[in-house]
């Protein structure tokens, strides 16, 4: 039986959404940096669900298609509304709202091919609809629909701060939507995998996937970055923080992947957008202490930066509360569990690995009338 520690090395399936090779990330064998370059995030969904880029009509329909599924019921909107949002984490929030949706889906428990892109496109759409509708409710705010002539990076920016972004912030959000998209057989997207190989429905596939996006270790690093950096505060402070992090081994968020040897190769692109959402904005010391902590960190501890990072600054630079970080990851990652959902629909089996028992062994049962509390053993 093989055994490795969080699953290392383990290869638990085959896929064709996308892979890490000799640290190229692909989405269906296309190079990351071409996609993130040159894509839209719609173009990248398409991609994703359907295993090839749209032509412009696909494209110009998926768009409108989208927009038109971003709606959310009256009811879940009302719902939203009366929940506590002083302390509550947008995690928690989103989490609890896509498992309501599936209520209010006639389809949620179809699980055919035809209802299961249907059922992709609401959740696509409605996701990113709820984290906004969260934000400004609890701003004392209402709720704003999409517009029908903004793409969806710009869309979510509009109906989050109720402006229309400007080219380098809606370019910088699409590109961190399209980096953030799919990761192959990520924590999230495996516990996803795992919960409709039980032939469960898509809504509890995201809903299961979202919990495990949630922690610190995944998903919610991007947001530890930002407690970090707001910790720090100046440039000159960078280097004793760090010192001091260093003599009492505590973990640097947003360095070093359990995949890459050689470097995210999504982090240079979020460093580039995070320059120029700097000088846009006319304040570089966000983006300033970032390049001060990696070269830092490079140096007294070879790690590199992974994607989550430089994303904690440029969110920060479009305004986005920071503990909408995790959320807004969910927002693009979406788009990839739905593609490996649908994938493991294709040809399932059901996930049931095996674990090597290491507890005791022999034990006789003892009546509790009989039991000497001060022989029991505590495991």
């Amino acid at each position: 039986m093989v055994k490795a520690k969080g699953l290392e090395g383990v290869v638990a399936t085959t896929s064709s959404v996308s892979s890490i090779i000799d640290d190229v990330l692909t989405y269906r064998g296309y190079n990351v940096d071409d996609l993130a370059d040159h894509s839209s995030f719609e173009e990248v969904i398409y991609l994703l669900w359907y295993k090839s880029l749209p032509t412009l009509q696909q494209l110009t329909e998926f768009r409108n298609e989208l927009i038109e599924s971003a709606s959310l019921p009256s009811g879940l909107a009302a719902m939203i509304k009366n929940l506590p949002n002083e302390k509550v984490h947008p995690m928690s929030v989103l989490t609890t709202c896509i498992s309501i949706l599936a209520m209010y889906d006639e389809e949620a428990d179809e699980i055919t091919e035809e209802a299961n892109y249907r059922k992709a496109m609401r959740l696509q759409a409605r996701l990113s609809s709820i984290v906004a509708a969260f934000a400004r409710i609890r701003e004392g705010k209402e709720p704003l629909a999409p517009k029908a002539d903004l793409s969806f990076a710009a869309n979510f920016l509009y109906m989050l701060n109720g402006e229309v972004p400007d080219e380098v912030s809606e370019k910088a959000f699409n590109k961190a939507l399209v980096l953030h998209a799919d990761h192959e057989l990520n924590a999230s997207t495996f516990t996803a995998r795992v919960c409709v190989a039980t032939l469960s429905d898509m809504y509890s596939g995201v809903t299961a996937a979202l919990g495990a996006l949630k922690g610190p270790l995944h998903g919610g690093a991007n947001e530890r970055v930002m407690k970090m950096l707001a910790e720090i505060n100046e440039v000159d402070a960078v280097e004793p923080y760090l010192q001091k992090a260093f003599e009492n081994k505590e973990k640097i968020m947003g360095f070093g992947h359990r995949v890459y040897k050689d470097g995210d190769p999504r982090a240079k692109h979020l460093r580039e957008m995070s320059a120029q959402l700097a000088k846009v904005a006319g304040e570089d010391k966000w983006y300033n202490m970032s390049i001060a902590v990696e070269q830092i960190v490079r140096s007294e501890k070879g790690l590199l930066p992974n994607v989550d990072f430089y994303s904690a600054s440029v969110y920060h630079s479009l305004e986005i509360q920071h503990d909408l970080f995790t959320p807004i990851f969910a927002v693009s990652r979406v788009s990839g569990w739905i593609a490996h959902i649908l994938e493991q629909y294709e040809n399932n089996r059901l996930i049931r690995p095996r674990a090597e028992y290491i507890g005791l062994k022999h034990q006789t049962y003892i009546p509790i009338n009989e039991r000497d509390q001060s022989e029991v053993v505590s495991v």
